[in-house]
């Protein structure tokens, strides 16, 4: 049966009735449809644009399908209808199109320095290795792989990069080649640097940015998922390493100190920015609305935080919003969002695949 919806509907802000036929938005009214929300403010599917639902919460792999299944469920829940999964260690297909489940863009394993990322989590391969792992991890993936562009180097007690920046540049343009897109994890300056230049789509936390990589990336169009809510656990971060890395621990502390004047000044040059909470690992599933208050609390517009977490994230991933033959996911909020972004806490109706889940 059709579903049929009214209500205030974000980006434009008019008063309109959709209708959900299967899994499509049309506007053509539909003969006996079931009305399932009358008034409101109606957005696009929220989009969490980093978060892994292959590790498990304390950054182990999860042990089966139905372990990224609840972990998509809880997203879901929370008005979450795609996910951009960046980096797992636990390959899970038959839930790209599963009903139920938000729609899903996936990345391979990350692809990291040997003993230079989380253990168990990334295939760790030598600098001449590193664009043949990409191009295999580009396989298993939906469209993305993940480079660690940086970790501690205990050898030197800070952050250093993970590859010289030819292989980074090799690296990305063997995802490319693949026809895979290419995301970096990175927090340190130079880390984040090599990987700009060497082309890559999208920097994942970006704690290292300078004003003029800033200015860079708004010219190449390169994204950032700044991740706030993991920038906030950098203080737990440093106090473990205090005593035996006390030079890594300060400038942890400095990254996340500065860091939301990164993220505006960002915002401010034009650089397309994407709400993701990073969750698996250290931070919970379900968290996409706090991400979004960082956000916000960081100084951009409430309007750009939606559309940070909504339509144009949604476009970015190739999952179409609110259009005629767009796909039919929705979320319903009482109050206007743009006013108060707090009601993104609280969502009344949510439809993913044009099936009520609430």
């Amino acid at each position: 049966m059709a579903l049929h919806v009214r209500g205030t509907v974000l980006p434009d802000g008019e008063v309109r009735d959709l209708w959900l036929v299967g899994d499509k938005v049309t506007f053509e009214p539909v003969a006996d449809a079931e009305t399932i929300s009358d008034g409101g403010f109606i957005v696009p599917g929220l989009v969490d644009a980093h978060c892994h639902l292959g590790i498990a919460y304390g950054a182990k792999p999860i042990e089966s399908v139905g372990q990224a299944r609840e972990l998509a469920h809880q997203d879901r829940d929370a008005g979450v209808l795609a996910i951009r999964d960046a980096g797992s260690p636990y390959p899970y297909p038959e839930l790209d199109d599963e009903p139920g489940v938000p729609r899903l863009a996936r990345a391979g394993r990350h692809v990291a320095a040997p003993r230079r990322y989380l253990r168990d989590i990334g295939v760790e391969v030598a600098g001449e290795q590193v664009a043949v792992a990409v191009a295999e991890q580009a396989k298993a993936g939906t469209g993305w792989v993940k480079l660690v562009g940086d970790w501690i180097d205990r050898s030197v007690g800070d952050l250093a990069p993970s590859w010289d920046a030819a292989t980074m540049t090799a690296a990305v343009e063997a995802a490319h080649a693949a026809g895979a897109r290419a995301a970096v994890h990175t927090f340190s300056e130079e880390g984040v640097e090599i990987m700009v230049r060497a082309g890559v789509d999208s920097v994942e936390h970006g704690t290292g940015l300078t004003l003029d990589l800033i200015d860079e990336m708004a010219r190449r169009g390169t994204a950032l998922v700044p991740t706030m809510i993991n920038i906030r656990t950098f203080g737990g971060i440093a106090d473990n390493a205090r005593g035996k890395f006390d030079g890594y621990a300060d400038h942890m502390i400095a990254l996340r100190d500065r860091f939301p004047s990164v993220v505006l000044a960002a915002h401010e040059a034009g650089v397309p920015i994407y709400v993701g909470t990073d969750a698996g690992g250290g931070i919970r599933h379900g968290l996409a609305a706090e991400e979004m208050l960082y956000l916000h609390e960081a100084g951009i517009p409430a309007v750009d935080v939606l559309a940070a977490a909504s339509w144009r994230a949604r476009e970015w991933l190739g999952f179409p919003g609110l259009v005629e033959g767009g796909l039919a996911d929705l979320v319903v909020y009482d109050a206007d969002p743009r006013a108060d972004l707090r009601v993104v806490r609280a969502p009344r109706r949510i439809v993913l695949r044009g099936a009520v889940i609430r």
